[in-house]
């Protein structure tokens, strides 16, 4: 099982929480079924040009079910990705190309491949899961003003990751992540991700993302709009015919 169930023995007020255990609360906060957004996703290279992309987003599980449809730029518009997460077998990644008229499955193998240009790969857009990771606390830390965890995630060598490891920062009220750095396979580091959270009503949410590949002089920067949540999406939607329906809003 993917979502593993920690008993964890308290020998006393105020005993300090291990790296799997912050991990498991970060993973254990309450999350909307459904979700809706429009994201803008600018990528801006090492001369400062910039692309931009407007993507119409509807989620489960909190995105471990995801569909989303790229609306512009006119070259990318109708392009649409599928993800389904699985428990028990290998996750589920296609795109559909319709300049192609194909429907193309990502496979495992190019799980480090960038998704869109962007310097999110797909390995990136997969929820991390706790037991093909192994985890440390490191001394706690201030991101600006928010008090933080930081936790350090070793994926297990079965995993075949494109990372090294990573090191996080989790918001201590929020048990949200607020920065993460990624390292690549030879221990440099590759990625510094930001992400903005806020509060919508009972819960916490992500509003933004900003990749900065230190390697390649390159980022992306991602911001979720009209967030719309527990809408009532249905489990069927999240089917590779759905891809090539490309949505009115």
């Amino acid at each position: 099982m993917k979502k593993i169930i920690l008993w964890i023995s308290l020998f006393g007020i105020g005993m300090a929480q291990t790296g799997i255990e912050i991990a498991q609360m970060v993973e254990d906060r309450i999350s909307p079924k459904d979700m809706i957004s429009s994201t803008t996703m600018v990528l801006t290279n090492k001369k400062g040009r910039t692309r931009t992309a407007k993507i119409f987003t509807k989620s489960m599980d909190d995105s471990k079910k995801q569909i989303m449809w790229f609306l512009s730029p006119k070259d990318d518009k109708g392009v649409a990705f599928l993800k389904i997460e699985h428990d028990d077998k290998d996750d589920e990644m296609r795109m559909w190309l319709p300049a192609f008229k194909k429907i193309r499955r990502i496979s495992s193998k190019k799980k480090g491949d960038s998704f869109m240009g962007s310097d999110l790969t797909y390995e990136d857009m997969s929820s991390r899961v706790i037991y093909e990771n192994t985890f440390s606390r490191l001394e706690d830390e201030k991101v600006g003003e928010i008090d933080c965890f930081v936790i350090e995630a070793v994926p297990n060598p079965e995993l075949k990751s494109s990372y090294s490891k990573h090191k996080t920062w989790i918001d201590k009220k929020l048990n949200m992540a607020v920065k993460e750095e990624s390292y690549d396979r030879m221990g440099d580091l590759k990625k510094i991700k930001t992400f903005e959270n806020k509060i919508v009503g009972k819960y916490r949410v992500m509003s933004g993302i900003f990749v900065n590949d230190v390697q390649n002089n390159h980022t992306t920067n991602l911001t979720f709009d009209d967030l719309e949540l527990d809408t009532g999406i249905k489990n069927n939607l999240f089917h590779e015919k759905n891809l090539k329906r490309l949505p009115r809003n």
